[in-house]
């Protein structure tokens, strides 16, 4: 997991935080249970990423030469899958457009 659950528990405070400030929302729940839902949440989440990443290792290590890793070969490959697998899962990332 990329963040600790520490960083996780900290995270969801400052969402908690976010939402409450926003006159917009009206909150019906107890706010510790709506940041135990954004930990499970982001829990899950991370949980998710680390599935994906072991997918992506898996797959460049099938190539028929070994690509070390760190090697700039080996990041562009694991970008690309890495890509290609949240695309799997109906994430898709747009460039950035330049003003």
């Amino acid at each position: 997991m990329k963040l600790s659950h520490e960083k996780i528990v900290q995270v969801s405070h400052r969402v908690m935080g976010a939402i409450e400030a926003l006159d917009e929302v009206e909150i019906f729940e107890e706010p510790n249970t709506i940041r135990q839902e954004v930990v499970k949440i982001l829990t899950d989440l991370m949980h998710e990423e680390e599935k994906i990443d072991e997918i992506v290792k898996a797959r460049i290590a099938s190539q028929k030469r070994t690509i070390p890793e760190g090697s700039g070969e080996w990041d562009i490959l694991h970008r690309k899958y890495y890509n290609d697998e949240l695309r799997k899962l109906g994430v898709v990332f747009t460039a950035p457009t330049r003003s």
